[in-house]
């Protein structure tokens, strides 16, 4: 057992190992600080514990279908993107993880070292100005306590050393970062971008930005990750490291300082909070399994749990000083929670190409830039929304064969068939002082801790967002020569986008937020929040890459006040 373990002292302590804690236990680490990582969850380990990463679909017991009874047992986390027979290892069981939805919320979870960066989406385009000042500007939030410039450079700090490909188009609303080569885009693809610029000059179609090491720089062969092999068996878990994850990246750089610890099946109750001394002092550990509780103490904490656990551990945290909850004298801990916008969906045929087909299974789809409310609201509804699309051409299904066996139906479907293509939508909410999280009252969990409740809804402005989308993509895909188009609203209730935001936003003014400009509670200079539960608004951008600028940011300021003695 290491001697940190043994006295229970840390320079730092992270809690939760997902994409934020990883870079959080990187940027401690390297900073050389002893950093100790709180883990609820079992230990993974890069490429040891991906067990389904090298198995043909022949070789699943149900060809990566999960039996009825695990799904009547799990209606919830069975609903996941990328959840199956070959992933279901990296995501939780409902009934052993309950909470109290007053309202549809679907919470999904991985707990595991790695966290949720183990089946995560993996798009990583920059916010651009305009998701940080429209909030305040147009009236739907306040304002944001820095800017794109401020983030701007550690965007490319993170990025070079994650490995995100792309291309530099030059876009407002999708900021250029520090790429590597992109996946090309497919003959259908092409052609759809180039109708799109002809028909509409203010809309824009790029190839992805994804946490992929299409062209592996030297900083990622020194991780020891590879070429991204566009197998598609992302969420399986990446014996090459093909794509960014903490326990392929983040976390085995931080080992290699030997200031890390990493603590598994380590559940953490609260945050301890000296009032004599003015700060957190620690945190208050119960261990999965024994359900021994223990404190370990460190002179700066990192909260990383994930938004919505990041607030259920800050409202368990009371003190004399904070019976609300750590850092909540406004009281508005838990308020403002918001997510993204998926429901909105469309596809459809494209005629001709029958001579091309592309190579490999590319693990990303295309984008379409935000072009709604930039500089000026122009619509009915406040915010925006990029899409994600891609065009594939299927197998021929062999129907106009009177036997559906034998070799004349194998030969026939084994011939590539018709191209479509589909969009999706991810767009902007409105944080609403009515979406909560709150603590159970009068139900606890397995080792104690009150049962997080959800109220969090859908309202009228989605609503328009998601007709608006609906019509103006249908019209893009029309004029682009898409066939037998088909639009959608799955009626999602809020979460199951994984994209849940806020709690404990950052802001200016403490009394209207509980972090300032770098993350820091306002009223507790030595936590730091660097998850989704930090976030002001939501923007229409996917967050990860954001929060990882955070926390690299945030790390560094950390060791500035450090050394000027202010925490």
């Amino acid at each position: 057992m290491p001697d940190e373990i043994k006295d229970h002292h840390f320079d730092a302590i992270v809690i939760g190992s997902g994409i934020s804690g990883g870079w959080a236990a990187k940027e401690l680490c390297e900073l050389g600080l002893k950093t100790l990582v709180l883990e609820r969850g079992r230990n993974v380990v890069h490429n040891k514990d991906y067990p389904t990463a090298q198995m043909a679909p022949w070789e699943f017991p149900h060809r990566k279908e999960m039996p009825r009874k695990f799904v009547e047992e799990n209606p919830l986390i069975t609903t996941a993107a990328g959840f199956g027979e070959d992933t279901a290892h990296f995501f939780i069981r409902d009934k052993d993880h309950p909470y109290v939805q007053e309202k549809p919320f679907d919470w999904i979870r991985g707990y595991q070292v790695g966290g949720k960066s183990l089946i995560w989406g993996r798009a990583c385009p920059r916010w651009s100005p305009y998701e940080f000042i429209n909030p305040a500007r147009f009236g739907y939030g306040i304002e944001w306590p820095i800017s794109y410039e401020d983030m701007a450079p550690w965007y490319s700090y993170v990025e070079r050393f994650s490995g995100i490909c792309g291309n530099k188009d030059g876009l407002e609303a999708m900021p250029d970062g520090e790429y590597l080569p992109p996946f090309d885009l497919n003959c259908v693809e092409l052609n759809v971008q180039k109708k799109i610029r002809e028909h509409y000059p203010d809309r824009h179609m790029i190839a992805g930005r994804w946490a992929h090491l299409t062209k592996a720089a030297d900083i990622h062969l020194q991780q020891g990750r590879a070429q991204c092999q566009a197998r598609d068996e992302c969420m399986r878990g990446c014996p090459f490291g093909g794509y960014f994850s903490s326990v392929s990246s983040t976390l085995p750089w931080a080992a290699k300082t030997g200031n890390l610890t990493v603590r598994p099946f380590s559940v953490v109750h609260s945050i301890i909070y000296d009032p004599i001394k003015g700060k957190a002092t620690g945190v208050r550990v119960i261990d999965a399994n024994t359900l021994q509780t223990t404190e370990f103490y460190a002179r700066v904490i990192f909260v990383n749990a994930s938004a919505l656990n990041s607030n259920l551990v800050l409202l368990n945290s009371t003190s004399s000083r904070f019976p609300n909850g750590l850092g909540n004298d406004n009281g508005l801990l838990g308020k403002y929670v918001a997510f993204q916008n998926y429901r909105g969906s469309l596809g459809g045929t494209v005629d001709g190409f029958l001579d091309k087909y592309y190579y490999g299974r590319r693990p990303l789809d295309q984008m379409v830039a935000n072009f709604r409310n930039l500089k000026k609201q122009d619509t009915d509804f406040v915010g925006g929304y990029m899409a994600f699309l891609s065009a594939v051409r299927g197998a021929a299904d062999g129907h106009e064969l009177p036997e559906q066996i034998g070799a004349a139906y194998k030969e026939a479907v084994s011939e590539p068939g018709g191209w479509t293509m589909y969009m999706y939508m991810q767009g902007e909410t409105i944080p609403k002082e009515t979406n909560t999280v709150s603590l159970s009252k009068t139900e606890k969990d397995q080792w104690g801790i009150p049962l997080l409740v959800t109220r969090v809804d859908y309202d009228d402005n989605d609503e328009k967002l998601l007709k608006d989308f609906l019509t103006q993509s249908a019209e893009m895909l029309d004029k682009a020569g898409v066939k037998n188009i088909q639009t959608y609203d799955n009626h999602w209730a809020p979460g199951r986008d994984i994209h849940e935001m806020g709690g404990c936003r950052m802001g200016k003014d403490p009394k209207t937020s509980l972090l300032n400009g770098h993350n820091q509670f306002h009223n507790c200079k030595n936590v730091f929040v660097t998850d989704g539960a930090c976030m002001t608004s939501t923007g229409n951008q996917s967050p990860s890459i954001l929060y990882m600028a955070f926390t690299a940011r945030a790390a560094h300021h950390a060791l500035d006040e450090m050394k000027k003695g202010n925490l």
